[in-house]
Protein backbone atom coordinates (compact mmCIF):
# COMPACT_ATOMS: atom_id res chain seq x y z
CA UNK A 1 0.00 0.00 0.00
CA UNK A 2 1.27 3.47 -0.87
CA UNK A 3 1.44 6.43 1.51
CA UNK A 4 -1.68 8.58 1.51
CA UNK A 5 -3.51 11.44 3.23
CA UNK A 6 -7.20 10.85 3.76
CA UNK A 7 -9.38 13.95 3.96
CA UNK A 8 -13.16 14.25 3.86
CA UNK A 9 -14.87 17.13 5.68
CA UNK A 10 -18.42 16.56 4.36
CA UNK A 11 -21.17 15.85 6.89
CA UNK A 12 -23.53 13.19 5.51
CA UNK A 13 -27.16 13.29 6.65
CA UNK A 14 -28.55 9.96 5.46
CA UNK A 15 -32.09 8.59 5.56
CA UNK A 16 -35.77 9.39 5.48
CA UNK A 17 -36.80 12.94 6.26
CA UNK A 18 -33.29 14.37 6.36
CA UNK A 19 -34.21 17.06 3.82
CA UNK A 20 -36.14 18.78 6.59
CA UNK A 21 -32.76 19.71 8.13
CA UNK A 22 -31.70 21.79 5.11
CA UNK A 23 -32.59 25.15 6.66
CA UNK A 24 -30.80 24.62 9.95
CA UNK A 25 -27.75 23.23 8.12
CA UNK A 26 -27.66 26.07 5.59
CA UNK A 27 -28.20 28.99 7.97
CA UNK A 28 -24.69 28.91 9.53
CA UNK A 29 -23.16 28.90 6.03
CA UNK A 30 -25.01 31.92 4.67
CA UNK A 31 -28.13 34.04 5.05
CA UNK A 32 -28.33 35.09 1.41
CA UNK A 33 -27.72 32.12 -0.87
CA UNK A 34 -27.96 30.83 -4.43
CA UNK A 35 -30.49 28.00 -4.72
CA UNK A 36 -29.35 25.95 -7.71
CA UNK A 37 -31.46 23.21 -9.29
CA UNK A 38 -31.82 21.16 -12.44
CA UNK A 39 -34.87 20.34 -14.53
CA UNK A 40 -38.50 20.30 -13.49
CA UNK A 41 -38.48 17.04 -11.49
CA UNK A 42 -37.57 18.63 -8.13
CA UNK A 43 -40.35 21.15 -8.68
CA UNK A 44 -42.94 18.54 -9.70
CA UNK A 45 -42.12 16.29 -6.76
CA UNK A 46 -42.60 19.11 -4.26
CA UNK A 47 -38.98 18.93 -3.08
CA UNK A 48 -38.16 22.51 -4.02
CA UNK A 49 -41.22 23.83 -2.17
CA UNK A 50 -40.13 21.83 0.86
CA UNK A 51 -36.60 23.24 0.64
CA UNK A 52 -37.88 26.80 0.18
CA UNK A 53 -40.07 26.50 3.28
CA UNK A 54 -37.24 25.17 5.42
CA UNK A 55 -34.90 27.93 4.23
CA UNK A 56 -37.46 30.66 5.01
CA UNK A 57 -38.14 29.17 8.44
CA UNK A 58 -34.40 29.28 9.16
CA UNK A 59 -34.16 32.90 8.03
CA UNK A 60 -32.23 32.14 4.84
CA UNK A 61 -33.00 34.30 1.80
CA UNK A 62 -32.39 32.73 -1.60
CA UNK A 63 -31.95 33.63 -5.25
CA UNK A 64 -33.02 30.78 -7.51
CA UNK A 65 -31.20 29.53 -10.59
CA UNK A 66 -32.87 26.48 -12.18
CA UNK A 67 -32.09 24.69 -15.41
CA UNK A 68 -28.78 22.89 -14.88
CA UNK A 69 -28.63 20.14 -17.49
CA UNK A 70 -27.03 16.70 -17.47
CA UNK A 71 -23.47 17.13 -18.76
CA UNK A 72 -23.55 20.59 -17.13
CA UNK A 73 -22.25 23.45 -19.23
CA UNK A 74 -20.06 26.42 -18.43
CA UNK A 75 -22.69 28.98 -19.42
CA UNK A 76 -24.84 28.07 -16.40
CA UNK A 77 -21.74 28.35 -14.21
CA UNK A 78 -21.11 31.82 -15.60
CA UNK A 79 -24.70 32.77 -14.88
CA UNK A 80 -24.49 31.49 -11.32
CA UNK A 81 -21.17 33.16 -10.59
CA UNK A 82 -22.49 36.49 -11.91
CA UNK A 83 -25.52 36.25 -9.62
CA UNK A 84 -23.30 35.48 -6.62
CA UNK A 85 -21.18 38.53 -7.34
CA UNK A 86 -23.92 41.01 -8.24
CA UNK A 87 -26.18 40.07 -5.33
CA UNK A 88 -23.36 39.42 -2.87
CA UNK A 89 -24.54 35.91 -2.13
CA UNK A 90 -22.62 34.07 0.54
CA UNK A 91 -23.30 30.36 -0.09
CA UNK A 92 -24.65 27.93 -2.70
CA UNK A 93 -27.24 25.20 -2.14
CA UNK A 94 -27.48 22.42 -4.73
CA UNK A 95 -30.83 20.59 -5.04
CA UNK A 96 -30.56 17.83 -7.63
CA UNK A 97 -28.11 15.27 -8.94
CA UNK A 98 -24.40 15.37 -9.57
CA UNK A 99 -24.66 17.78 -12.48
CA UNK A 100 -26.24 20.40 -10.25
CA UNK A 101 -23.71 19.81 -7.50
CA UNK A 102 -20.73 19.95 -9.86
CA UNK A 103 -22.04 23.27 -11.17
CA UNK A 104 -22.53 24.53 -7.61
CA UNK A 105 -18.92 23.74 -6.70
CA UNK A 106 -17.49 25.61 -9.66
CA UNK A 107 -19.92 28.52 -9.19
CA UNK A 108 -18.81 28.79 -5.56
CA UNK A 109 -15.18 29.13 -6.66
CA UNK A 110 -15.90 31.27 -9.71
CA UNK A 111 -17.59 33.77 -7.37
CA UNK A 112 -14.10 34.38 -5.93
CA UNK A 113 -12.41 34.60 -9.33
CA UNK A 114 -12.09 37.77 -11.41
CA UNK A 115 -11.68 36.05 -14.76
CA UNK A 116 -13.93 33.79 -16.81
CA UNK A 117 -15.11 30.69 -14.90
CA UNK A 118 -13.85 28.38 -17.67
CA UNK A 119 -10.30 29.38 -16.66
CA UNK A 120 -10.78 27.42 -13.43
CA UNK A 121 -11.12 24.19 -15.40
CA UNK A 122 -8.83 24.92 -18.34
CA UNK A 123 -6.00 26.21 -16.13
CA UNK A 124 -6.81 24.20 -12.97
CA UNK A 125 -7.21 27.37 -10.92
CA UNK A 126 -8.33 26.97 -7.30
CA UNK A 127 -9.48 30.31 -5.87
CA UNK A 128 -9.00 30.77 -2.14
CA UNK A 129 -12.02 30.67 0.15
CA UNK A 130 -14.78 29.65 -2.27
CA UNK A 131 -18.34 30.11 -1.10
CA UNK A 132 -19.57 27.22 1.06
CA UNK A 133 -21.75 24.63 -0.68
CA UNK A 134 -24.59 22.53 0.69
CA UNK A 135 -26.33 19.65 -1.08
CA UNK A 136 -29.70 17.94 -1.22
CA UNK A 137 -29.08 14.94 -3.48
CA UNK A 138 -31.72 13.41 -5.74
CA UNK A 139 -29.74 10.84 -7.75
CA UNK A 140 -27.30 8.04 -6.89
CA UNK A 141 -24.55 8.29 -9.48
CA UNK A 142 -21.61 10.66 -9.38
CA UNK A 143 -20.48 10.54 -5.76
CA UNK A 144 -19.98 14.31 -5.97
CA UNK A 145 -21.75 14.66 -2.62
CA UNK A 146 -18.59 13.71 -0.71
CA UNK A 147 -15.62 15.00 -2.68
CA UNK A 148 -14.11 18.15 -4.14
CA UNK A 149 -14.47 17.11 -7.77
CA UNK A 150 -16.49 18.62 -10.60
CA UNK A 151 -16.84 18.05 -14.34
CA UNK A 152 -18.11 20.79 -16.67
CA UNK A 153 -18.57 20.93 -20.46
CA UNK A 154 -17.85 23.80 -22.81
CA UNK A 155 -19.82 23.41 -26.07
CA UNK A 156 -17.86 26.26 -27.65
CA UNK A 157 -14.61 24.29 -27.40
CA UNK A 158 -16.16 20.77 -27.49
CA UNK A 159 -14.38 20.00 -24.21
CA UNK A 160 -15.47 18.33 -20.98
CA UNK A 161 -12.96 18.90 -18.20
CA UNK A 162 -12.54 17.60 -14.68
CA UNK A 163 -11.53 19.87 -11.79
CA UNK A 164 -10.69 19.44 -8.10
CA UNK A 165 -10.48 21.91 -5.24
CA UNK A 166 -9.78 20.81 -1.65
CA UNK A 167 -12.19 23.50 -0.45
CA UNK A 168 -14.99 22.46 -2.82
CA UNK A 169 -16.27 19.58 -0.70
CA UNK A 170 -19.89 20.19 0.30
CA UNK A 171 -20.13 21.28 3.92
CA UNK A 172 -23.10 18.91 4.21
CA UNK A 173 -24.89 16.50 1.91
CA UNK A 174 -28.43 15.30 2.54
CA UNK A 175 -28.98 11.80 1.19
CA UNK A 176 -32.62 10.77 1.52
CA UNK A 177 -33.23 7.64 -0.60
CA UNK A 178 -36.92 8.55 -0.88
CA UNK A 179 -35.90 11.53 -3.01
CA UNK A 180 -34.66 9.07 -5.65
CA UNK A 181 -38.00 7.21 -5.97
CA UNK A 182 -38.97 9.38 -8.96
CA UNK A 183 -35.70 8.90 -10.86
CA UNK A 184 -36.57 7.40 -14.28
CA UNK A 185 -35.53 3.84 -15.00
CA UNK A 186 -33.02 4.95 -17.64
CA UNK A 187 -31.23 7.35 -15.32
CA UNK A 188 -31.18 4.80 -12.50
CA UNK A 189 -29.33 2.51 -14.91
CA UNK A 190 -26.88 5.22 -15.99
CA UNK A 191 -26.25 6.02 -12.33
CA UNK A 192 -25.46 2.37 -11.58
CA UNK A 193 -22.91 2.31 -14.41
CA UNK A 194 -21.34 5.51 -13.12
CA UNK A 195 -20.98 4.12 -9.61
CA UNK A 196 -19.32 0.94 -10.87
CA UNK A 197 -17.04 2.95 -13.17
CA UNK A 198 -15.80 5.02 -10.25
CA UNK A 199 -14.81 1.82 -8.51
CA UNK A 200 -13.17 0.41 -11.64
CA UNK A 201 -11.00 3.52 -12.02
CA UNK A 202 -9.48 2.89 -8.60
CA UNK A 203 -9.53 -0.92 -8.57
CA UNK A 204 -7.43 -2.03 -11.55
CA UNK A 205 -4.11 -0.87 -10.13
CA UNK A 206 -0.71 -2.49 -9.60
CA UNK A 207 -0.21 -1.60 -5.92
CA UNK A 208 0.43 -4.57 -3.67
CA UNK A 209 -1.19 -5.44 -0.32
CA UNK A 210 -4.49 -3.53 -0.54
CA UNK A 211 -7.04 -6.05 0.80
CA UNK A 212 -9.12 -3.41 2.60
CA UNK A 213 -9.46 -1.17 -0.44
CA UNK A 214 -10.14 -4.16 -2.68
CA UNK A 215 -12.73 -5.52 -0.28
CA UNK A 216 -14.62 -2.24 -0.10
CA UNK A 217 -14.48 -1.88 -3.88
CA UNK A 218 -15.74 -5.40 -4.52
CA UNK A 219 -18.54 -5.00 -1.99
CA UNK A 220 -19.69 -1.78 -3.65
CA UNK A 221 -19.71 -3.55 -7.04
CA UNK A 222 -21.72 -6.50 -5.70
CA UNK A 223 -24.14 -4.13 -3.99
CA UNK A 224 -24.80 -2.18 -7.18
CA UNK A 225 -25.23 -5.40 -9.17
CA UNK A 226 -27.77 -6.67 -6.63
CA UNK A 227 -29.75 -3.50 -5.95
CA UNK A 228 -29.88 -1.54 -9.22
CA UNK A 229 -32.17 -4.05 -10.97
CA UNK A 230 -34.55 -3.97 -7.99
CA UNK A 231 -34.60 -0.17 -7.96
CA UNK A 232 -35.37 -0.16 -11.67
CA UNK A 233 -38.18 -2.69 -11.31
CA UNK A 234 -39.62 -1.23 -8.09
CA UNK A 235 -38.65 2.46 -7.94
CA UNK A 236 -40.08 2.96 -4.43
CA UNK A 237 -38.19 0.05 -2.86
CA UNK A 238 -36.47 1.89 -0.02
CA UNK A 239 -33.84 -0.74 0.77
CA UNK A 240 -32.52 -0.96 -2.78
CA UNK A 241 -32.54 2.83 -3.24
CA UNK A 242 -30.77 3.30 0.10
CA UNK A 243 -28.03 0.79 -0.67
CA UNK A 244 -27.55 2.20 -4.17
CA UNK A 245 -27.29 5.73 -2.80
CA UNK A 246 -24.73 4.80 -0.14
CA UNK A 247 -22.77 2.75 -2.68
CA UNK A 248 -22.51 5.87 -4.83
CA UNK A 249 -21.01 7.84 -1.95
CA UNK A 250 -18.60 5.08 -0.88
CA UNK A 251 -17.36 4.63 -4.45
CA UNK A 252 -15.85 8.11 -4.58
CA UNK A 253 -15.40 9.49 -1.07
CA UNK A 254 -11.74 8.57 -0.86
CA UNK A 255 -11.49 5.23 0.93
CA UNK A 256 -11.44 2.98 -2.16
CA UNK A 257 -8.65 5.04 -3.69
CA UNK A 258 -6.57 5.55 -0.54
CA UNK A 259 -3.06 4.16 -0.98
CA UNK A 260 -3.59 3.03 -4.58
CA UNK A 261 -3.03 4.61 -7.99
CA UNK A 262 -5.98 5.20 -10.32
CA UNK A 263 -5.54 6.80 -13.73
CA UNK A 264 -9.15 7.65 -14.76
CA UNK A 265 -8.43 6.85 -18.39
CA UNK A 266 -11.93 5.60 -19.15
CA UNK A 267 -13.49 8.75 -17.74
CA UNK A 268 -11.28 10.82 -20.05
CA UNK A 269 -12.29 8.64 -22.99
CA UNK A 270 -15.95 9.08 -22.06
CA UNK A 271 -15.65 12.83 -21.59
CA UNK A 272 -14.74 13.06 -25.27
CA UNK A 273 -17.88 11.15 -26.19
CA UNK A 274 -20.29 13.23 -24.14
CA UNK A 275 -18.55 16.50 -25.07
CA UNK A 276 -18.81 15.80 -28.78
CA UNK A 277 -22.03 13.76 -28.96
CA UNK A 278 -23.86 14.84 -25.78
CA UNK A 279 -24.69 11.32 -24.66
CA UNK A 280 -25.31 10.60 -20.99
CA UNK A 281 -22.14 10.08 -18.96
CA UNK A 282 -23.26 6.66 -17.72
CA UNK A 283 -24.14 5.62 -21.27
CA UNK A 284 -20.67 6.57 -22.49
CA UNK A 285 -18.99 4.69 -19.65
CA UNK A 286 -20.98 1.54 -20.48
CA UNK A 287 -19.56 1.76 -24.00
CA UNK A 288 -15.95 2.51 -23.08
CA UNK A 289 -15.36 0.26 -20.09
CA UNK A 290 -15.91 -3.23 -21.56
CA UNK A 291 -13.74 -2.28 -24.54
CA UNK A 292 -10.99 -1.01 -22.20
CA UNK A 293 -11.28 -4.20 -20.14
CA UNK A 294 -10.81 -6.34 -23.24
CA UNK A 295 -7.56 -4.49 -23.94
CA UNK A 296 -6.31 -4.61 -20.35
CA UNK A 297 -7.27 -8.11 -19.20
CA UNK A 298 -4.36 -9.80 -21.06
CA UNK A 299 -2.00 -7.22 -19.54
CA UNK A 300 -3.25 -7.74 -15.97
CA UNK A 301 -4.75 -11.24 -15.96
CA UNK A 302 -4.34 -11.88 -12.23
CA UNK A 303 -6.04 -8.61 -11.31
CA UNK A 304 -8.92 -9.20 -13.70
CA UNK A 305 -9.24 -12.78 -12.44
CA UNK A 306 -9.69 -11.42 -8.91
CA UNK A 307 -12.33 -9.04 -10.23
CA UNK A 308 -14.21 -11.84 -12.00
CA UNK A 309 -14.20 -14.07 -8.93
CA UNK A 310 -14.88 -11.51 -6.20
CA UNK A 311 -17.21 -9.10 -8.01
CA UNK A 312 -19.15 -11.49 -10.25
CA UNK A 313 -18.80 -14.80 -8.39
CA UNK A 314 -17.25 -16.60 -11.35
CA UNK A 315 -15.88 -20.07 -10.61
CA UNK A 316 -12.16 -20.10 -11.54
CA UNK A 317 -11.54 -23.82 -11.12
CA UNK A 318 -9.76 -25.59 -13.96
CA UNK A 319 -8.97 -22.46 -15.99
CA UNK A 320 -6.06 -20.07 -16.29
CA UNK A 321 -6.21 -16.46 -15.11
CA UNK A 322 -6.89 -14.95 -18.53
CA UNK A 323 -9.84 -17.24 -19.27
CA UNK A 324 -11.45 -16.30 -15.94
CA UNK A 325 -10.61 -12.63 -16.49
CA UNK A 326 -12.33 -12.63 -19.87
CA UNK A 327 -15.42 -14.14 -18.36
CA UNK A 328 -15.47 -11.24 -15.88
CA UNK A 329 -15.28 -8.77 -18.76
CA UNK A 330 -18.15 -10.54 -20.50
CA UNK A 331 -20.18 -10.46 -17.27
CA UNK A 332 -19.65 -6.70 -17.01
CA UNK A 333 -20.83 -6.08 -20.57
CA UNK A 334 -23.79 -8.39 -20.09
CA UNK A 335 -24.83 -6.63 -16.88
CA UNK A 336 -24.77 -3.24 -18.56
CA UNK A 337 -26.57 -4.42 -21.71
CA UNK A 338 -28.90 -7.23 -20.63
CA UNK A 339 -29.71 -6.35 -17.01
CA UNK A 340 -29.59 -2.55 -17.04
CA UNK A 341 -30.63 -2.14 -20.67
CA UNK A 342 -27.82 0.29 -21.50
CA UNK A 343 -26.12 0.33 -24.89
CA UNK A 344 -22.55 -0.98 -24.90
CA UNK A 345 -21.50 -0.06 -28.43
CA UNK A 346 -20.87 3.30 -30.10
CA UNK A 347 -23.23 2.17 -32.82
CA UNK A 348 -26.02 1.95 -30.23
CA UNK A 349 -25.87 5.76 -30.12
CA UNK A 350 -25.37 6.33 -33.82
CA UNK A 351 -21.69 7.24 -33.38
CA UNK A 352 -19.61 6.55 -36.48
CA UNK A 353 -15.84 5.92 -36.49
CA UNK A 354 -14.93 9.17 -38.24
CA UNK A 355 -13.75 11.04 -35.10
CA UNK A 356 -12.09 8.23 -33.13
CA UNK A 357 -8.57 9.30 -34.08
CA UNK A 358 -9.33 12.89 -33.10
CA UNK A 359 -10.81 11.88 -29.74
CA UNK A 360 -7.93 9.54 -28.91
CA UNK A 361 -5.46 12.31 -29.68
CA UNK A 362 -7.37 14.77 -27.49
CA UNK A 363 -7.28 12.41 -24.51
CA UNK A 364 -3.59 11.68 -25.05
CA UNK A 365 -2.75 15.37 -25.31
CA UNK A 366 -4.70 16.11 -22.13
CA UNK A 367 -3.18 13.40 -19.95
CA UNK A 368 -0.01 12.08 -21.61
CA UNK A 369 1.25 8.50 -21.13
CA UNK A 370 2.07 8.92 -17.44
CA UNK A 371 -1.55 9.91 -16.73
CA UNK A 372 -3.06 7.06 -18.73
CA UNK A 373 -1.70 4.03 -16.96
CA UNK A 374 1.01 3.70 -19.61
CA UNK A 375 -1.41 3.48 -22.54
CA UNK A 376 -0.31 4.87 -25.88
CA UNK A 377 -2.34 7.04 -28.20
CA UNK A 378 -2.81 3.94 -30.37
CA UNK A 379 -4.14 2.05 -27.34
CA UNK A 380 -6.72 4.77 -26.77
CA UNK A 381 -7.91 4.55 -30.35
CA UNK A 382 -7.97 0.77 -30.03
CA UNK A 383 -10.41 1.11 -27.11
CA UNK A 384 -12.71 3.33 -29.16
CA UNK A 385 -12.56 0.94 -32.12
CA UNK A 386 -13.20 -2.00 -29.83
CA UNK A 387 -16.39 -0.23 -28.75
CA UNK A 388 -17.78 0.22 -32.27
Amino acid sequence: MNNFIYYNPTAILFGRGQADAVGERMAPLGRNILLLSGGASAERSGLLDRVREKLRTAGVAYTELPGVKPNPVIEKVREGAALCKSRRLDAVLSVGGGSVLDSAKVIASAARHEGDPWELLAKKIKPANPLPVGCVLTLAATGSEANGNAVISNPATAQKLAWYHPQAYPRFSILDPELTFTVPREHTAYGAVDIMAHVFEQYFHDVQATPLQDGVAETVLRTVAATAPIAMARPDDYASRANLMWASTLALHGVVGAGVVGDWTCHMLEHELSAKYDIAHGAGLAVVYPAWMELMAPRKPARFRQFAVNAWGIDPRGRDDLAVAREGVAATRSFFRDTLGVGVRLSDYGIAPDRLNEMAQAVYDLKGPTGLGGLTREDLERVYRGAL
